[in-house]
């Protein structure tokens, strides 16, 4: 066999000496079992989205002429192959695979370009009216990938690209990277050779690299078990069709010609391997298959469905073929144009669309620079021996020539923007079939409804009127869908948080969107519960609540928030018969006032959240009212950590308790429960500092008590114990959470606890100081101010003052000089 290197055009890549034997070898069984024309069976190893690849593959079918072509791709999607082949598909695409087994919910993608090998294989066989087959398993992932999300791809080479071989093979020949290796050795030059030779070029690349592995390490990543199906699709075309052309990854081709006992050439590429993993033949038979295990799939699906350039670029994540899918694609499109020089088009076209886009936002970038850099990547390539610049002589033209001075965030922005360009913005779209996922529809459907834009990739923003515009209310409901179903179509940017409740105050939502084929493969994974958004989001609700205690009526009021603003209005009754039943089992005070808090946010914006039965609302209100007094006795056995929400559902009752009077039958006796039930918890001795203090300022608020019980037990705790005056500061939260307006109108309070704060220990001051800090949060910026110039007239200091520096600035500069003098002082006393 011919020197490896003259894969490179003329270049010679620096090869291991060493290999010329192997590579010997590897021409007997190339010439006799891989590529042999008049043969029944014709391999044809690839990389995947190699559009040299693509361009000799046509080339041998029509060499060939095959009767059926066997393709690596997943078996079960064998009945997806004609809506691939149908013109009104459009690449990128993909199939998708989600599966379910005892490790848990995985999924995995198939991705294809216009220049796949793989999609090229399809289409070529449509044209010829020749079946096409998927022979390879589905893909199975492991345990780990189930546990980082269940994503990955089945055209994974990460074997190849990190083999020992291609390590080597980069270093002698100064590649950077194993792609600008590919690159340079077969797309640019590879597109003007024999394909014979370039066909033998890739088998002997890829067997090299593959021989780095032992068949232990080739078992445990499941590349024996797949090898071994593919040779039973193989024989079992052999029975039907006379002339079969085979399409593979590169990698697995040697593992599909070996026989069982066959002797593999040994590698000096392999490196220190111990005696147990020197294995020089590839076993094939069955008790070969040393991966563990496979999990059981309880349930699988596949689509085919839409994909995006970049989703399809390997360096966003899923290490399946060439980077820079954009720029491949147009020179493939060059290709089967017949362009002579399709990758200096390329680069030149893409040079022209970068200076223009950059101009367009200011960027000092010249028609000049263009036109250098265009010079630079011709130049770059004659020196690395290449016809015609490729992608890593673009890139370097573009950061030699755009990039002024020193390459830093600020001037990176013409590499950022090339790459951009280079990765590409399209997004696929797939013939209507039989296949097709009804949720899918359905959100497209509804999202064009809603002037939802998912016919293009990037990030898109929308602002929606929730109050004013019935429309924007439908939006907003699908979009809180699609969130809830973790579709990540969409992030909302601001707006009220129903959920966290905070910003309950706006008006407006304002989201940003993205429609890709990760949102359209986590609806089809949300496609066993339901055939449509709705339906799902509400299966989804429903399973949550399953496992959610019967007495747990706050995640019910939750999941019932949560379902009118997803607009599941069907859903809503049935939660509001389960939330009834769930307040009357219901024990834990913490849960009643969420509850409470739930049914009020309802109840306030019920008109926005489609909720008619406000009678209804109300009596489920007053019940959950009525039930977290009952349970105020039990407060006191609260866990620390309970108490901040605790006090906060003190506030809740309060308010709501103030709001019923003359508005609600029979509140007068519900209330005067409410402050009984708050004097009888006041009266516990052990009663938490915390949420004494915030009984106190309700008991206070309600008129029950006079106001200066809040200092005599503010007090009580200042002039006690050290450890009772290091309690204050909790006190004071439970205080201000409810009544700020106790430091603010009694002199008497900030004087204690200036004098506390003046004779307590330093230690004791530094352990009572976080929580200090945290109890005065509740206050303005303004009250701020107002207490600490009352704290300043206590001390006998002007209000002005406190405006001043701690420091003036000669006390500054003459502690700087005095610092300046000590350092030198020290420095001369060092011993030479």
């Amino acid at each position: 066999m011919d020197r490896l290197n003259q894969a490179a055009e003329s270049e010679e890549l620096a090869l291991p000496p060493d290999t010329e034997a192997e590579l010997a070898k590897l021409n007997a069984v190339f010439a006799e079992k891989v590529f042999d024309l008049s043969g029944p069976v014709v391999h044809f190893p690839i990389r995947h989205h190699s559009p040299a690849c693509s361009y000799h593959l046509l080339r041998t079918f029509e060499a060939y002429q095959p009767d059926i072509v066997l393709i690596e791709g997943p078996e079960s999607g064998n009945p997806l192959i004609p809506v691939l082949a149908d013109p009104a598909t459009r690449a990128p695409v993909s199939l998708y695979y989600g599966y379910e087994d005892e490790n848990g919910r995985g999924s995995c993608y198939f991705p294809m370009l216009d220049y796949s090998p793989e999609y090229a294989a399809i289409r070529e066989a449509s044209a010829r009216g020749i079946p096409a087959r998927f022979i390879d398993l589905d893909y199975r992932g492991r345990r780990e990938t189930t546990e980082e999300g269940g994503k990955a791809s089945a055209q994974d080479e990460a074997l190849l690209a990190n083999s020992d071989f291609i390590g080597r093979l980069c270093r002698t020949s100064r590649a950077r990277s194993f792609d600008e290796l590919w690159e340079r050795a077969f797309e640019v030059g590879g597109l003007n050779r024999d394909t014979r030779e370039f066909v033998r070029s890739v088998f002997a690349y890829c067997t090299l690299s593959r021989m780095t592995y032992s068949s232990e390490r080739l078992a445990s990543e499941g590349d024996l078990e797949r090898e071994l199906r593919m040779r039973e699709h193989i024989q079992a075309a052999r029975a039907e069709y006379s002339r079969i052309l085979v399409v593979t990854g590169g990698f697995h081709t040697y593992g599909l010609i070996v026989d069982e006992a066959e002797e593999v050439p040994e590698s000096s590429a392999r490196g220190k391997a111990s005696a147990s993993e020197d294995v020089r033949t590839i076993r094939t038979d069955r008790d070969a298959q040393t991966s563990p295990r496979k999990a059981e799939v309880i349930r699988k699906q596949m689509y085919p469905m839409v994909f995006t350039f970049e989703e399809a670029d390997r360096l966003n994540g899923y290490a399946s073929g060439m980077p820079h899918v954009g720029y491949y694609d147009r020179t493939w499109e060059l290709i089967a144009k017949g362009e002579t020089k399709p990758y200096d088009r390329t680069g030149l076209e893409l040079l022209s669309l970068l200076g223009k886009e950059l101009r367009g936002e200011s960027e000092a970038v010249s028609t000049a620079d263009g036109i250098e850099a265009y010079g630079m990547m011709q130049g770059l390539a004659a020196l690395r021996n290449k016809s015609q610049g490729g992608a890593y002589e673009l890139i370097d033209a573009v950061t030699a020539s755009f990039i002024k001075g020193e390459r830093t965030l600020a001037s990176d922005r013409p590499l950022e923007k090339l790459l951009g360009l280079m990765t590409g913005d399209r997004i696929g779209e797939v013939a209507p079939n039989e296949f097709a996922v009804p949720i899918v529809e359905d959100f497209k459907k509804r999202a064009a409804a809603c002037r939802l834009n998912v016919q293009s990739t990037g990030r898109h923003r929308r602002t929606l009127e929730l109050y004013a515009k019935p429309a924007h209310r439908e939006a907003s409901r699908l979009l809180h869908c699609a969130e809830f179903l973790g579709s990540e179509f969409a992030k909302r940017e601001s707006g009220p948080d129903w959920i966290a409740r905070r910003d309950m105050n706006l008006v407006r939502e304002t989201w940003s969107y993205s429609y890709s084929s990760r949102t359209e493969a986590r609806l089809i994974e949300n496609s066993i519960y339901g055939g449509t958004v709705a339906e799902a989001a509400e299966a989804r609700i429903v399973e949550e609540l399953d496992n959610i205690p019967e007495h747990h009526s706050g995640e019910v009021a939750l999941r019932l928030l949560r379902a009118l603003v997803m607009g599941l209005e069907k859903l809503s009754s049935r939660l509001f018969e389960r939330l009834e039943s769930a307040l009357r089992q219901d024990g834990s005070f913490l849960s009643l006032c969420d509850t409470l808090d739930n049914l009020d946010r309802i109840r306030s914006h019920r008109r926005l959240l489609g909720v008619a039965d406000e009678a209804r609302l109300r009596r489920l209100a007053n019940e959950a009212y009525a039930a977290s007094v009952s349970r105020l006795a039990g407060l006191n056995g609260l866990n620390p950590d309970e108490q901040p929400q605790a006090v906060e559902g003190l506030k809740l009752l309060y308010m709501h308790a103030v709001g019923r009077i003359g508005n609600v039958e029979g509140a007068s006796a519900a209330d005067e429960n409410f402050r009984d039930r708050l004097n009888e918890l006041l009266a516990v001795s052990d009663l938490a500092p915390r949420l004494e203090g915030a009984v106190a300022a309700v008991l206070v608020r309600l008129g029950e008590r006079e106001r200066s019980e809040i200092s005599n037990r503010a007090r009580a705790y200042m002039q006690g114990s050290p450890d009772q005056a290091v309690k204050s500061a909790e006190y004071l939260q439970g205080v201000f959470a409810l009544a700020r307006d106790a430091l603010m109108q009694d002199d008497t309070l900030i004087a204690d606890l200036s004098a506390l704060l003046e004779r307590l220990p330093h230690e004791e001051f530094l352990r009572m100081l976080p929580e200090l800090r945290l109890a005065f949060t509740f206050f303005t910026p303004p009250e701020t101010s107002r207490i600490a110039a009352k704290v300043a007239g206590l001390h006998g200091i002007p209000a002005s003052s406190l405006e001043s520096p701690a420091v003036d600035e000669r006390t500054l500069r003459t502690a700087r000089e005095l610092d300046r003098a000590i350092r030198e002082e020290f420095e001369s006393w060092k011993p030479e």
